[in-house]
């Protein structure tokens, strides 16, 4: 499944079923672009069990503040819509899959 970028117009929709991790980041930050290979690489080992999606927090920002990402990168979990779990900053690809098992 391809990573899937949300906009503020679509987050709704994008986040309503299912599990999906998003990742609240910018282009100019350095830690953002270090978690996304890790990213892809986690989206291509756990299919369709969780979802991956990205938003621009420069583009989107009623997404980011409704949220309240005050630092980037966020990672966010949501089931159903539902906001269930957060982690900040760049992790590695094995504690990033460890935070997500309980999860998918």
């Amino acid at each position: 499944m391809a990573i899937a970028n949300i906009t503020d117009q679509n987050f709704k929709d994008e986040v309503g079923t299912g599990t999906v991790l998003v990742d609240f980041w910018a282009p100019w930050c350095g830690p953002c672009k270090m978690v996304a290979p890790v990213l892809e690489e986690i989206d291509q080992e756990v299919g369709d069990q969780l979802k991956i999606a990205k938003v621009n927090v420069d583009d989107n920002p009623d997404s980011a503040g409704r949220f309240g990402v005050m630092s980037i990168p966020t990672l966010m979990v949501f089931k159903n819509g539902e906001m269930v779990d957060k982690l900040m900053g760049f992790q590695p690809k094995e504690q990033l899959l460890e935070w997500l098992r309980p999860h998918m």
